[in-house]
């Protein structure tokens, strides 16, 4: 059976900015983070991202831009020996009523498709809320870092009925456990 992870990209692999990020310039990882997809690679998972990018939406990059962010964490990744094997993102806005913006689950059963499984034993990082609406809604298993948005997030798990979420510290962090529990 094909063992598939899906992460979110802003504040899971790179910081994150109220700004957006929107140049390769502005990319940069979060430490650990590239280590962590590249050990999961090593364990024999395929990483898949799912990424809200309504920054093409606001104007505020274009499809090129986030093509070059994605070259540059591909190419840090491939010096790791690590991979990306999916990259699916939501190019709208919030008020453009798509199916696939999180906390819709569109981009999430797109993954589960495109590669085939059954997303019930499927985790999902992420670092919002959204993330672990979209991961709910499409039958993945939430999980929650403090980095990004991750750390005000974790407060919220309480009063929005996400309780039963684990919460790590970093993509690092939730890498190691996967791969502890599995030994």
């Amino acid at each position: 059976m094909m063992k598939l992870i899906i992460l979110d990209r802003d504040g899971v692999i790179n910081e994150d900015s109220d700004e957006y990020i929107k140049s390769p310039e502005e990319w940069i990882p979060i430490p650990g983070s590239l280590d962590a997809i590249a050990l999961l690679n090593h364990a024999g998972y395929a990483v898949a991202i799912a990424s809200n990018q309504s920054g093409i939406a606001w104007g505020y990059f274009n499809i090129e831009a986030l093509a070059a962010m994605n070259v540059k964490m591909s190419d840090m990744l491939s010096q790791l020996g690590g991979r990306i094997d999916a990259m699916v993102f939501c190019p709208h806005g919030p008020k453009d009523g798509c199916d696939c913006r999180k906390p819709k689950p569109g981009m999430l059963i797109e993954i589960g498709n495109r590669f085939k499984v059954s997303l019930s034993k499927v985790f999902f990082v992420g670092d919002n809320i959204n993330d672990l609406k979209a991961a709910r809604a499409a039958g993945v298993i939430p999980v929650l870092v403090r980095t990004g948005k991750g750390k005000q997030t974790a407060a919220l798990l309480d009063q929005d009925d996400f309780a039963d979420v684990k919460v790590y510290d970093s993509l690092a962090d939730v890498a190691n456990s996967i791969l502890e529990d599995q030994s």
